[in-house]
This record gives structure tokens, C-alpha cells and sequence, in this order.
């Protein structure tokens, strides 16, 4: 979004993140952001945001690259899964110094890690299908989809399956987790 276009709102967010990660990342300090976190740390790294590869809301393949397959988080988990996204803006390319982690056909930056412990995902690895549901109701007149479009979405998403996006959320908090 340009600017000029962008709520007080999203500016305030923003600035937050950008403040947020000027202390993470020189510490390295463990992150997982999802999907605006994608957009949002892509873009404080130096990546372009644009709607070129917006995703409707739905479930799609994503694969994980030959250097996510050496990740912590992803190591041993499937090369394909299916993956829940739904968004208006993303990373254009991968953030200089990034580290492509999985990547898909309709939109090719779906997860990278900065530094060691600094990771961003354009899909949803917090959702499941009733989340996405509720998330369609409530996005129904938020321009992600025609309205009329609403029940037949959610047709699609009853019949997803995914559950390595919750697994790799789970392995990034069990990764982190403080054993005191």
C-alpha cells in the first residue's frame, strides 16, 4: 500500500514493528511472524511489498526448499504441504540476507529466516480450518474476496487439511521455550 494510502492505524503498527525489530535483530532474538509479520519484516530488511503475489483466502502447496530442509524448525518435516493463506500484499522477492525457507508457485517467499533464529511466514501455521472460517466471516466485506464468494470459501477450506503449519509453530516454541 502506498504510503499515502495507509491508515494512521497501520502507520502506528509499523513504526512498532520497525522499533521492535531494531532490538531483535542485532540480538538475534527468536521471532516468528506471520503472514503481515512476513510483509512486515520483509520489508524493515529491505524487500519490496507489493499485491503481485496476493492469495486469495484457500489452501495451497507450498514446498520447503533444500535449505529449509536443514532448519531446526522444518528439518524432517514433509518436502510438500498444504498450507492455509489468504492475504493482499507480500514479499516480492526474498529480504537481502535472507534465507528462503519454503516457497510456493502462487506467491514465492512463503517462509525465510533472518540471522539464525528470525523467521517470517506468508501463510497461516497458527490457523486451522474453523479459525480460517471464522476469519471469512469476519473478512467477508474486507475486499480479500467477493462477498457472494464467502460460502463456497468456505466450502474449500472445510475439505483442507493441514497440519505441518502447526507443527512447525509448535517446533518454533518448543525450540525456544525456557526450560527454567
Amino acid at each position: 500500500i502506498p504510503e499515502a494510502k495507509k491508515s494512521a492505524t497501520q502507520k502506528r503498527v509499523e513504526v512498532f514493528f520497525n522499533s521492535l525489530f531494531d532490538k531483535l535483530i542485532p540480538l538475534d532474538f527468536p521471532f516468528l511472524g506471520a503472514c503481515s509479520g512476513n510483509g512486515l519484516l520483509g520489508r524493515y530488511c529491505g524487500a519490496t511489498i507489493t499485491n503481485k503475489y496476493a492469495e486469495p483466502l484457500r489452501s495451497v502447496e507450498v514446498w520447503v526448499t533444500d535449505e529449509g530442509a536443514k532448519d531446526p524448525v522444518l528439518k524432517g518435516l514433509p518436502k510438500k504441504f498444504s498450507a492455509l493463506v489468504g492475504h493482499k500484499e507480500a514479499c516480492d522477492a526474498v529480504p537481502p540476507g535472507a534465507v528462503l525457507l519454503v516457497s510456493s508457485d502462487p506467491c514465492p517467499v512463503q517462509m525465510f529466516r533472518v540471522k539464525k533464529n528470525i523467521y517470517a511466514t506468508q501463510f497461516h501455521p497458527e490457523a486451522d480450518a474453523d479459525e480460517f472460517i471464522l476469519r471469512i466471516k469476519i473478512y467477508k466485506y474486507a475486499g480479500y474476496f467477493k462477498p457472494e464468494e464467502a460460502e463456497d470459501l468456505i466450502t474449500a477450506i472445510r475439505q483442507s487439511n493441514t497440519p505441518v503449519p502447526k507443527k512447525i509453530l509448535s517446533r518454533f516454541i518448543d525450540r525456544y521455550r525456557s526450560t527454567k
